[in-house]
C-alpha cells in the first residue's frame, strides 16, 4: 500500500475497499456468467437466424476460443498500458460487445460479436483477482478471495437459470442486454477507486511466443469443442487441431525457459504453491462445469423437468457455493487453508457418491441437498485453493500468474466437459448392448409384462417400445457412471494436498 492509503482514516479506507470490491465482482460476474447463460438461449438463436446446430454451436465456441487466446495477453498489456487502464478499456469494450450481440441481425454478425466479447472479456477475471490481491493485505487474502470467487464460481451455476428465464419471458436478446448495467456500475466503480500500477515501457512483447501459445490454446479449444460432433480422431479437422496443439504447447514450452525475454516469465513456475495451485485449479475446472453440464439434460430428458424446474433445482447449489465461501471468510486466519481444502474435497466426494444412486424415481429434495452439498465443497475448495497459490508468489507476477491461473482452470473446464460427454456417449452404447443380450423370450420379467399387456413382442411398434425403453435406462446408467468418474477425479485430486506448502512456509 502507498503512503497515502496507510494515513486514511480506517473507516475511509473500509469504504474505499468496499466499492472496489463491489466492481470488480460486477466485472467479474458478467465475463463468468456469459460463459453459461447463453447456452440456453441457442434454440431461439437458431430459429432467428435459421441456423443448422452446428452453424448456431459457433456462437458459444468463437467466445470460448477468443477468450482462451486473449486471456493471456493480460500481463504484457497490463504492464505497457497500466492495469486501471486496461481494466477500463476492458469492461468498456465487453459491454458494447454485449450490446452488438443482442442486436445481431445474422449468424456472421453474432460470431464476429461474441469473438470481440471474448477479447475484451478475457482479461476480466485475472484482473480482478490481481487489484483484490493488491488492494487487501495479505492477513486478509482470504476474505478477499472468499469474495472474488462468489463472483467466479456463482456466475457459471446460475447461468442457465437466469438465462432460461430471460429467454422464456423476454427474449434470448436480453441474455447480452443484460450486462449492460452492471457494465456502466463496474467501469464507474473501477474509474473511480482503482488505482493505477506503474507502467513497464521498456518491456519488450515476445510475438512469437505469443503466436505459439495462441495457436495452442486455440488448436485445443477447437479439438474439444469441435471433436464430438465430428466423431474425433475419425475426422482430420480434430486430428489436425490436436496435432497443433501438441506441437505448439512443446514448442512454447522450450521456448519459453531458452528465449530472454519470453512472453510468460519463467520464473513463476518455481513456485511450489502456484504450480500445484494449477494443477488443482485444473481438476476444479474439470468438474465444476462438467457436472453442471451432465445435471440439466439428464432432468430434462429423463426426469421430465421442464426448463425454468431445472433452473430452479440447481439454484441451491449456488447458494451452498456462497454459503462455503463465506465460511472461509471467517474462518480463513483461524483454520490451516488445506485442512478446508480437505473438507471441501471430501464433501465434493460424497455429493458425487449419492449422484450415481440416482434413478427417476428421486424426489426434488434428494437433487437439492446433493447439489447444495457439492456447491458447499466447491466453496470451500475454490477460495482457500486461491490463497495458498498465490500466497508465497512475488507480487510482481501477479497480473501474468492471475491470467495464467484462469486460463487453466478454463481449459480444465473445456476438457471436463469433452469427457464427460465422449464417455456418456461410449457408455450409452455399451449399456444397451448389454441390456440388449437380456432382452429375450426366456426373459421372466419380460414374459410377465407381455403378459399383462405392457408390451406387443410380435409388432414392430412393440419392439421399438422395449428398444426406447432400453435406451432410456442405459442412457440413465451412463449418467451414473459419468457422476461416479467425477467422484474418482476429486478422489484422485486429493493427494496433491501434501504439496501444497503453508503461507509463510519455506
Amino acid at each position: 500500500m502507498s503512503s497515502h492509503v496507510e494515513t486514511m482514516p480506517a473507516d475511509n479506507q473500509g469504504s474505499k475497499r468496499l466499492f472496489i470490491t463491489l466492481s470488480v465482482m460486477l466485472a467479474t460476474i458478467i465475463q463468468v456468467l456469459d460463459t453459461t447463460i447463453a447456452n440456453v438461449a441457442l434454440p431461439h438463436m437458431r430459429g432467428t437466424m435459421s441456423a443448422t446446430q452446428d452453424q448456431i454451436s459457433w456462437v458459444l465456441t468463437s467466445y470460448i476460443v477468443a477468450s482462451a487466446i486473449a486471456m493471456p495477453l493480460t500481463g504484457f498489456v497490463a504492464a505497457r498500458i497500466g492495469r486501471k487502464r486496461l481494466f477500463l478499456y476492458s469492461v468498456l469494450g465487453f459491454t458494447l460487445a454485449s450490446v452488438l450481440c443482442g442486436a445481431a441481425q445474422s449468424l456472421e454478425q453474432i460470431i464476429l460479436f461474441r469473438i470481440l466479447q471474448g477479447i475484451f472479456g478475457a482479461s476480466l477475471v485475472p484482473l480482478s483477482q490481481s487489484v483484490l490481491l493488491d488492494t487487501y493485505p495479505t492477513e486478509q487474502h482470504g476474505s478477499a478471495m472468499a469474495m472474488w470467487g462468489m463472483g467466479v464460481m456463482v456466475g457459471p451455476i446460475l447461468g442457465p437459470s437466469l438465462g432460461g428465464w430471460l429467454t422464456e419471458y423476454y427474449n434470448w436478446r436480453w441474455v447480452f442486454y443484460i450486462n449492460v448495467p452492471f457494465g456502466i456500475m463496474a467501469w464507474l466503480g473501477i474509474a473511480a477507486y482503482v488505482k493505477e500500477t506503474k507502467i513497464d515501457a521498456e518491456r519488450r512483447f515476445d510475438m512469437f511466443g505469443f503466436t505459439l501459445l495462441g495457436l495452442a490454446i486455440g488448436s485445443l479449444q477447437m479439438f474439444l469443442d469441435r471433436g464430438e460432433s465430428l466423431n474425433w480422431f475419425s475426422s482430420l479437422e480434430v486430428i489436425i487441431e490436436a496435432s497443433l496443439a501438441v506441437v505448439a504447447f512443446y514448442m512454447f514450452a522450450v521456448h519459453m525457459f531458452t528465449h530472454k525475454a519470453p512472453f510468460l516469465e519463467p520464473m513463476m513456475f518455481k513456485d511450489r504453491n502456484y504450480i500445484v495451485g494449477l494443477l488443482f485449479g485444473f481438476m476444479i475446472g474439470v468438474i465444476l462445469l462438467a457436472t453442471m453440464a451432465l445435471l440439466p439434460p439428464f432432468l430434462q430428458n429423463y426426469m421430465g423437468y421442464p426448463v425454468l424446474d431445472v433452473g430452479l433445482l440447481l439454484t441451491p447449489r449456488g447458494f451452498g457455493t456462497m454459503t462455503g465461501m463465506m465460511i472461509v471468510g471467517r474462518v480463513a486466519r483461524k483454520v490451516d487453508l488445506r485442512y478446508l481444502v480437505a473438507t471441501g474435497l471430501i464433501l465434493m466426494i460424497i455429493s458425487l457418491w449419492q449422484m450415481t444412486k440416482f434413478s427417476v424415481d428421486i424426489t426434488r429434495w434428494e437433487i437439492i441437498w446433493t447439489g447444495v452439498v457439492q456447491g458447499l465443497g466447491l466453496g470451500l475448495v475454490f477460495v482457500p485453493l486461491s490463497t495458498l497459490s498465490f500466497s508465497t508468489l512475488a507480487p510482481r507476477y501477479r497480473n501474468e500468474a492471475t491470467a495464467l491461473y484462469s486460463l487453466v482452470r478454463n481449459i480444465g473446464s473445456s476438457i471436463g466437459i469433452s469427457v464427460v460427454t465422449t464417455y456418456l456417449s461410449h457408455r450409452v452404447q455399451i449399456n444397451h448392448s448389454v441390456y440388449a443380450e437380456h432382452i429375450t423370450p426366456f426373459n421372466s420379467a419380460l414374459q410377465d409384462a407381455v403378459q399383462k399387456g405392457a408390451y406387443d413382442i410380435s409388432s414392430s411398434v412393440g419392439l421399438t417400445t422395449i428398444n426406447n425403453v432400453v435406451t432410456k435406462q442405459a442412457a440413465i446408467f451412463g449418467y451414473l457412471q459419468d457422476f461416479r468418474l467425477m467422484m474418482y477425479v476429486c478422489i484422485f485430486t486429493l493427494p496433491l494436498l501434501v504439496l501444497l506448502r503453508k503461507p509463510g512456509a519455506r
